[in-house]
């Protein structure tokens, strides 16, 4: 569990990074290809992870494009803990993305338009105006991006494996337990694990709703 939670941290910290600038990116003006980028940038949520995951040993496998690369300095990503914050990175990715489009969009543009106007450098527009705006949808994709990558199993059994101690996550080891015929096992870190996953979703429902009480 604890690894899980730390894998989980680091992906939601890389997907924090990664989809807030990319969505607000895509919620400006329409540009060539825009279409396509936005449908890559959400296809993990559409894939089976198995495939998300057989992509990503493709592509960081020891003769992949990027795992050659990184063979050269003696860095191997498949298999080790990175390998799971990855595959957590990728999937969990699209709720963030989707979350802070969404609220990007629904934003008057008269805000950051009258804040260019008073003299607001770009970056400053995007602290001090776009993001206290899209504020609850930051918070309903941080904690939706949490849970699904505390979640998940296909890819980060495909690039991560499951070696004890090293990369055993909660979902893998749910997995293996119930394969093994310890039921009671796999049930104890399945209640854990849907326990924690519950409270997540339950909190982005008080979220949603706090949002439409103020609106009304």
């Amino acid at each position: 569990m604890l690894l899980s939670l730390v894998v989980a941290a680091c992906a939601l910290a890389l997907v924090l990074v990664l989809a807030v600038p990319a969505a607000k990116a895509m919620s400006g003006r329409h540009f060539a290809g825009k279409d396509f980028l936005d449908g890559l940038f959400l296809l993990p949520l559409v894939l089976p992870p198995v495939v998300t995951g057989f992509l990503l040993l493709v592509l960081l496998g020891k003769r992949g494009p990027v795992g050659v690369m990184l063979a050269r300095w003696d860095w191997q990503i498949i298999f080790t803990p990175t390998a799971a914050v990855l595959a957590s990175t990728v999937v969990a990715f699209p709720l963030m993305y989707g979350s802070m489009k969404a609220a990007f969009q629904g934003q008057d543009p008269r805000f950051e338009d009258a804040a260019r106007c008073l003299g607001a450098a770009p970056g400053r527009v995007f602290w001090t105006v776009a993001l206290p705006l899209a504020w609850p949808g930051l918070v309903a994709g941080t904690l939706l991006s949490f849970a699904r990558a505390l979640g998940e199993f296909g890819a980060t059994i495909m690039i991560a494996g499951n070696i004890p101690g090293h990369t055993t996550t909660v979902a893998t080891a749910i997995y293996f337990a119930a394969e093994g015929g310890d039921l009671k096992l796999a049930g104890m870190y399945a209640a854990l694990i849907g326990t924690v996953n519950l409270a997540l979703v339950v909190m982005v429902n008080r979220l949603a709703r706090g949002r439409e009480k103020s609106r009304q």
